[in-house]
């Protein structure tokens, strides 16, 4: 099973046609999604000027969305690296609360894979990752929407926690206050 490194080196390789380039990129997704699988494929190839379909994309777009896709995997590996460095001290120290942790799916999973945040992706895992490092608030950690709801689409409240009425992200419940 090829990991996340040897298919962006798949997507970058110019020996390669065009649609192995393309399902190189998608499987990447397959390994990080932030935005859950549909949504941060949909997002690349609204930024990207990539049709979702489309089986031959222009190879730059293909490396440049990659590119975008990297750097947010580097954000968000490094904000991982951290949180198991402070755990690993409270364990050590005494503190064995249970602590929140994504579970490797979504990073800021959107409730509606055509609403998303705007912005690069790197650039909105910082604000997460600031958010998550910092006491928590009570709007959006992303675009600072004050509005959330905590009822999915379904009207049984199917997310993990309150859905943002402005970017559309299911806001991480750490991220904020319980009067939010």
């Amino acid at each position: 099973m090829a990991g996340f490194r040897s298919l962006a080196v798949q997507v970058r390789d110019a020996r390669n046609d065009r649609a192995l380039r393309r399902h190189s990129l998608r499987r990447c997704l397959e390994r990080f999604a932030p935005y859950g699988h549909r949504a941060t494929w949909w997002h690349l190839c609204d930024r990207h000027g990539i049709g979702p379909e489309d089986r031959a994309a222009d190879p730059q777009r293909l490396v440049a969305a990659l590119e975008e896709l990297e750097e947010a995997r580097a954000v968000w590996l490094e904000y991982e690296r951290h949180f198991a460095e402070r755990r690993r001290r409270e364990k050590h120290d005494g503190l064995r609360r249970p602590e929140w942790a994504w579970g490797g799916e979504a990073v800021v999973r959107c409730a509606d894979p055509g609403v998303r945040p705007e912005g690069p992706l790197g650039e909105v895992l910082r604000r997460l990752v600031k958010a998550l490092e910092s006491a928590p608030g009570t709007a959006c950690p992303v675009c600072g929407e004050q509005e959330l709801r905590w009822v999915g689409p379904d009207g049984r409240g199917r997310w993990d926690g309150p859905v943002c009425g402005g970017c559309g992200i299911v806001v991480p419940r750490p991220a904020l206050a319980d009067s939010a």
